[in-house]
């Protein structure tokens, strides 16, 4: 595909959750709500909004781990609807958690950890291979090699954040869902974090939709801006024209909201 092309089609994406208020009886809780967007290869697309709004869920949902209430995913052109397009999407689509401590399974190594989406798409030809794609994997995330032995808890927020990474690159991906991959590490740890999906990005040509609630973050990593408000997106924008020119009341009021170092 070249650049220009839409990657990732999403229309009217809804996922509904029956909530129970008591004997017998359920609420339908409208966690995304008729959501459209595209996204073209090689550009991010932000999403943005308060927490409770239904970001995680458009990630999670388009990726399949949620089963969509309504609407429709296109990959590459093709629908996602059934086990056989939705194994081929994760071999060119994969997440990145938020949470990088709950994320990591405990009782596997780290190079178990990042080998596993190779085991699972069968993408080596002997254990040598294997482990010199894990071992490589490493590389591009600032881990040493020394590592693979060693277990998730021996490991800060920052560095199992780059272990999630590295496990979304073994399929060597097209395209990442970054569900808020830094809201829940340090400052001092955040930028380096941002600055190395920017040059996995080059380095990969990889596509992004970013979702997070920190506006600024957005700003700086995204081409475009979609604000998310109720489960429903209520604006979407180039980066700069949003947030030099927003026009939803919402959207006016995340930025007035902004903290300006």
């Amino acid at each position: 595909m070249t650049k220009g092309n839409k990657l990732l089609e999403v229309n009217h994406l809804k996922q509904y959750f029956d909530i129970p208020t008591g004997f017998l009886g359920t609420i339908s809780l409208k966690a995304v709500d008729d959501v459209s967007f595209s996204i073209e290869e090689g550009e991010t697309l932000g999403l943005v909004g308060e927490s409770g709004c239904g970001k995680t869920t458009v990630g999670r949902s388009l990726m399949y781990l949620y089963k969509p209430t309504g609407g429709e995913v296109k990959f590459e052109g093709k629908t996602i609807y059934d086990k056989k397009s939705i194994h081929e999407m994760r071999r060119k689509a994969q997440m990145v958690f938020q949470d990088p401590y709950s994320s990591l399974d405990p009782r596997m190594t780290i190079g178990d950890i990042i080998g596993e989406p190779l085991d699972v798409h069968m993408l080596y030809s002997s254990k040598k291979e294997r482990q010199d794609k894990i071992r490589e994997l490493m590389d591009i995330v600032g881990l040493s090699s020394e590592h693979a032995t060693r277990y998730a808890h021996e490991f800060s927020g920052g560095q199992r954040q780059r272990i999630g990474i590295a496990r979304a690159l073994a399929v060597n991906p097209k395209f990442i869902v970054c569900d808020e991959p830094v809201s829940a590490l340090d400052v001092s740890i955040r930028a380096q974090i941002i600055n190395m999906f920017e040059d996995l990005q080059k380095t990969f040509n990889l596509t992004y939709l970013f979702i997070a609630h920190d506006i600024l973050i957005v700003k700086h990593i995204s081409n475009k801006i979609a604000v998310m408000y109720l489960g429903k997106i209520v604006e979407i924008a180039p980066s700069n024209e949003l947030y030099y020119s927003p026009l939803h009341p919402y959207t006016i009021s995340l930025l007035s909201a902004v903290l300006i170092p």
